[in-house]
């Protein structure tokens, strides 16, 4: 999952990116409202941590613009504002949830994880494609009851492919959704990542999960013997 973190002071966003990076997340930050409302309407972001106070425009017409144009991902509110007028003006606006500073970065994190629950078809914690699970609030994974130890990418690039399956994901839609703006377009790393994947999932004896499908991307679903 990757998201868009909006916030001008350079602590908050440092205390920002490191934890939701911690948590497996993509991120990509912007410093004020100008760079937001182009990151924004450049990047399909899964969620946007926004602060209402910054320099250029502030969160709240951020996110008005971004609805006005189309942009869809849903949003999280923070400000130093604790004023119920705040919170509606915000939530008005196109907002999802407002989370007043100083907040904790636990209660964000299940905040981010029930809006991005919410998006999904399915809302649910636990996803099953034959005897492979994925427990999206413990970040576990196993596979014939057995766990399997996923670096956060890795995390990340099995629940895309789990929460699409049985539909293929295109290369693309895997840069946009689990790499962030610092990505070298020039690498092979989702093959790679693929790859790593598949050695932890596919093991000998196991029917394989992980298809490649020819010049559309990679899709994991149960193949009929």
């Amino acid at each position: 999952m990757r998201i868009l973190v909006a916030e001008d002071e350079a602590k908050v966003a440092s205390h920002l990116r490191h934890g939701l990076e911690e948590a497996g997340y993509a991120v990509d930050v912007a410093a004020d409202g100008t760079e937001a409302l182009w990151l924004g309407e450049t990047n399909p972001y899964d969620a946007m941590v926004c602060d209402v106070m910054m320099p250029g425009a502030d969160g709240v017409t951020v996110v008005r613009q971004l609805r006005r144009k189309g942009v869809r991902v849903p949003v999280i509110f923070l400000s130093a504002r604790h004023e119920l007028s705040d919170r509606v003006a915000g939530l008005d606006a196109g907002g999802d949830d407002y989370l007043a500073k100083p907040f904790s970065m636990i209660e964000l994190l299940a905040r981010l994880r029930a809006l991005l629950r919410r998006q999904r078809a399915d809302p649910v914690d636990q996803v099953r494609v034959g005897d492979l699970e994925l427990d999206l609030l413990a970040r576990t994974a196993r596979r014939g009851g057995v766990e399997i130890a996923l670096t956060n990418r890795e995390f990340a690039l099995l629940e895309l492919l789990m929460t699409s399956s049985p539909k293929p994901v295109s290369k693309t839609t895997i840069i946009e959704h689990v790499w962030d703006q610092h990505f070298d377009s020039g690498t092979n790393v989702v093959n790679v990542y693929v790859n790593y994947l598949r050695a932890k999932i596919d093991r000998p004896g196991m029917a394989p999960l992980i298809q490649t499908v020819r010049g559309v991307g990679f899709a994991l679903r149960e193949v009929a013997s």
